[in-house]
C-alpha cells in the first residue's frame, strides 16, 4: 500500500484538518467531527445534514456551503458517523425550523441517523429524512436491505439544498429529496479495487483483464464479473440498465453525473461522457444539465458511475440556483 498518510488511525481526523485550513469559510469541529456552514444557524432556514463513511470524498463534507448542506457528519473510512455526531451537528445548525437528514440506504447509516433523529427529538428538534436508494445494479447487498445509495445523493443534496437556502419548510424539502431521489437512478462499474487505509490491502481482487459490473462504492459485489469491454459496450449495458429501472421517454430532459469513482482519468471519463450523450440523443432524452468529474467516490478505485435523473423545470431552476461549496460552486 502506498499512500500519502501519517498513520491508518488518523486519517480522517487529519484530513478534516486540512479541510479547515484549505476553506476557512467552513466550521470544522475536530471533537465531534463535523463539518458545519460559517452562518449556521440561519434564521428561518431548514438545516440540511448529510454523512456517511469517510473515503467518498468529496462526498459529504465538500458540499458543505450555500446552496447545499449545512452540516456533514463523517464518519471513519467506510463506516457510518455515530448518532451523537449526527446530533451534534443537529444542535449545530437547528434555528428553530427543523432538520432534513439526507440518508444513503446502508444499514449502519439508516440505523444511526434514525437514532440520532430519535435524540434530536428529545432535544426539541424536528427532524425529516430522505432516504437515497438510486443504484440500480441490485436490489440488496450485505450492507443493505434494497437498493444502495450512491451517485443520486449529490442530486439530492443540490437541488433540495436550494430549496432550503430559498426558504422552504423541512417538509417541503425533505418531499422534494424523496422526489430527486425518485426520478434518479446510477450504475457503476470498476476496473479495479480500492484498498482502504486500515486494511492496507485491496477490497477484493480483479483480474488484468476482467472489471466488475455494477459495484458498490465501497467495493460491494455487483451484478456479476466479466471481460473487459470497449467503453462503447461498456455504456450501453449501464445505460440499458438505468433506463430499464427508471424509464425516460424521448423528450424528456435530465441531469446527467458522470462521476469517476477515485483513479479514473477525466480523459477517460469525457470518453464515456460522449458515448452516454450520443446513446442518449438516440433515445430522444435531451441532457439538459450535466457534471463530469469526481464527486462520489471509492478512495482509489479506477471505475465510474452513471447517475441520470428525469428533470422538470422546477428541478432544473434548483439546480440552477447559487451554490458555493468547496467541490461545487456557480451562480456566486
Amino acid at each position: 500500500m502506498k499512500k500519502f498518510i501519517n498513520h491508518p488511525d488518523a486519517v480522517v481526523r487529519e484530513a478534516l484538518v486540512g479541510l479547515a485550513a484549505a476553506h476557512p469559510e467552513l466550521r470544522v469541529d475536530l471533537e465531534q467531527q463535523i463539518v458545519v456552514r460559517a452562518d449556521a444557524p440561519r434564521a428561518g432556514k431548514v438545516g440540511l445534514i448529510s454523512g456517511g463513511g469517510s473515503g467518498h470524498e468529496p462526498l459529504h463534507a465538500g458540499f458543505v456551503g450555500l446552496g447545499m448542506l449545512d452540516a456533514a457528519c463523517p464518519g471513519e473510512v467506510f463506516t457510518s458517523p455515530v448518532p451523537d455526531q449526527i446530533l451534534a451537528a443537529a444542535k449545530a445548525v437547528d434555528a428553530g425550523s427543523g432538520v432534513v437528514h439526507i440518508v444513503k440506504n446502508y444499514t449502519g447509516d439508516v440505523m444511526n441517523f434514525q437514532m440520532a433523529a430519535e435524540l434530536s427529538a428529545d432535544e426539541g428538534i424536528e427532524v425529516h429524512s430522505v432516504l437515497v436508494d438510486d443504484d440500480v445494479a441490485v436490489e440488496d447487498s450485505t450492507w443493505t436491505a434494497g437498493r444502495r445509495g450512491t451517485g443520486a445523493t449529490m442530486l439530492v443534496e443540490k437541488i433540495a439544498g436550494a430549496l432550503a437556502e430559498e426558504g422552504g419548510d423541512a417538509v417541503s424539502v425533505a418531499a422534494l429529496g424523496t422526489r430527486v431521489n425518485e426520478a434518479s437512478a446510477s450504475f457503476a462499474v470498476a476496473l479495479t479495487p480500492c484498498t482502504t487505509p486500515a486494511a492496507g490491502r485491496p477490497g477484493f481482487e480483479l483480474g488484468e483483464d476482467e472489471m466488475e459490473v455494477g459495484v458498490g462504492i465501497h467495493g460491494e459485489p455487483g451484478r456479476r464479473r466479466e471481460k473487459l469491454l470497449p467503453a462503447r459496450d461498456i455504456a450501453t449495458m449501464t445505460l440499458e440498465a438505468i433506463l430499464a429501472a427508471k424509464p425516460i421517454a424521448a423528450g424528456e430532459d435530465a441531469i446527467v453525473l458522470m462521476n469517476g469513482l477515485g483513479a479514473t482519468p477525466l480523459i477517460e471519463l469525457y470518453l464515456l461522457y460522449g458515448e452516454f450523450a450520443g446513446l442518449l440523443e438516440s433515445a430522444g432524452v435531451r441532457i439538459a444539465r450535466n457534471l463530469v468529474g469526481n464527486y462520489v467516490t471509492s478512495l482509489d478505485m479506477a471505475g465510474m458511475s452513471l447517475t441520470v435523473c428525469r428533470a422538470d423545470p422546477e428541478l432544473l431552476r434548483l439546480w440552477d440556483a447559487p451554490v458555493r461549496t468547496p467541490a461545487l460552486r456557480w451562480g456566486v
